[in-house]
């Protein structure tokens, strides 16, 4: 899916993927989301794409509910998207892992 038939553009979308992209490291992207989100919201976030990376090598939802504390309603929502989404999850998860 392009952005252009993404079902979430906006222009203040658009404003905040730039600032993302603006981030030179990860001191950056603290202070940044520091600021701009809750920690629950941050860390939430970051347990999504902890979950999506353990499904991605074939763990099972109870593994993953253990590892992560995530429900089993969040491990499906996101096996979902793995599968029928718009595959940001698996074109960042393809980049990490390429860069390691």
């Amino acid at each position: 899916m392009s952005s252009l038939e993404s079902k979430i553009k906006s222009k203040e979308l658009d404003l905040f993927f730039k600032a993302i992209l603006e981030l030179n490291d990860i001191d950056e992207c603290y202070k940044f989301f520091e600021d701009v989100a809750t920690i629950n919201e941050v860390k939430s976030l970051a347990q999504r794409l902890h979950v999506a990376n353990l499904l991605k090598h074939k763990k099972t939802y109870s593994e993953i509910a253990e590892i992560t504390g995530a429900s089993t309603a969040t491990i499906s929502r996101i096996n979902r998207c793995l599968n029928y989404g718009s595959d940001g999850y698996s074109l960042i998860l393809e980049r990490l892992e390429n860069k390691k």
